[in-house]
């Protein structure tokens, strides 16, 4: 049971780190395989920050500014000409680009913080959940996720803005004769996803740790569950974290991390050969 509660805790990591980059596909149309790096980038700062004494709460929230401008950065620039493309053209180009940007981003990452790692500790005991002992850390990461999904589902379904993000996902064209502005939404989209990164360097802080070489991980489990949940479905990458963080919790007690990696790999191709939109199917958020 205990191992239950930790997949949990981790899938719902999984679940904000891929609705982020979700969301970015949905409404973009463009994969970023850079995406754990921003998770990287803003446990870097946040760790230089605690580093240099400044208050937890404020290194914290520079790491998830980082992670959102960042995100912000990359659009407005290395992206622009593939917005310029359309359907499968558009998202091998972003893959070619992000997989750059991700090569470099390591490289500079691992070169500049070698051995600097964001750890964060809960400063109290452990707590009991259905009659299991829970480390409290996990439960604080959780709730953060949880907090933070949530808010996501409120602005997507009851605000304005989440109509036009919803909107130009749905029928780009239409939305623009509404008067829905498709460049400053998707810079909104990239804000979010790009700061849900930075939560995610959080939330794994508190339970491990985020070193400079975490990205490429990062990245995989964010594919791993936006492909099983369906590519461009927030719901979706919410189900899919959770299932697949269970998994990976029981798998890498019992087999080990790399054959768990597979394992997780295998569950992707399956559910593309079989539900191609996803284990929830259909479209929308």
């Amino acid at each position: 049971m205990a191992l239950v509660l930790d997949g949990v805790a981790f899938g719902l990591q999984l679940a904000l780190l891929a609705t982020g980059l979700t969301l970015i596909y949905g409404l973009a149309g463009v994969l970023n395989l850079a995406h754990g790096q921003l998770v990287v980038a803003a446990a870097m700062v946040g760790a230089v920050a605690l580093g240099a004494g400044a208050p937890v709460l404020l290194a914290l929230g520079l790491a998830v500014v980082t992670a959102g401008a960042a995100a912000v950065l990359l659009d407005v620039t290395l992206l622009r000409p593939v917005y310029r493309l359309r359907g499968q053209a558009r998202v091998l180009l972003s893959l070619l680009l992000t997989l750059g940007v991700a090569f470099a981003a390591d490289g500079l990452l691992v070169h500049s913080f070698p051995f600097t790692r964001l750890n964060l500790s809960v400063a109290t005991p452990s707590v009991e959940l259905l009659g299991v002992t829970v480390r409290s850390a996990s439960v604080v990461a959780s709730l953060v996720a949880i907090v933070a999904l949530g808010g996501l589902v409120v602005l997507l379904r009851t605000t304005r803005v989440g109509r036009a993000i919803r909107s130009l996902t749905q029928d780009e064209e239409g939305a623009q004769l509404c008067g829905v502005d498709p460049g400053r939404t998707r810079r909104l989209v990239f804000v979010l996803g790009g700061s849900m990164a930075g939560l995610v360097a959080v939330t794994q802080g508190l339970v491990s740790s985020v070193g400079a070489t975490s990205g490429l991980d990062l990245t995989i489990f964010a594919l791993i569950v936006t492909v099983v949940g369906g590519l461009g479905r927030v719901s979706g990458a919410v189900v899919a974290g959770v299932l697949l963080g269970v998994v990976h919790a029981v798998a890498a007690f019992h087999i080990g991390t790399v054959l768990t990696f597979v394992i997780l790999l295998v569950a992707a191709i399956v559910v593309i050969l079989v539900r191609p939109s996803g284990i929830l199917g259909g479209a929308g958020s």
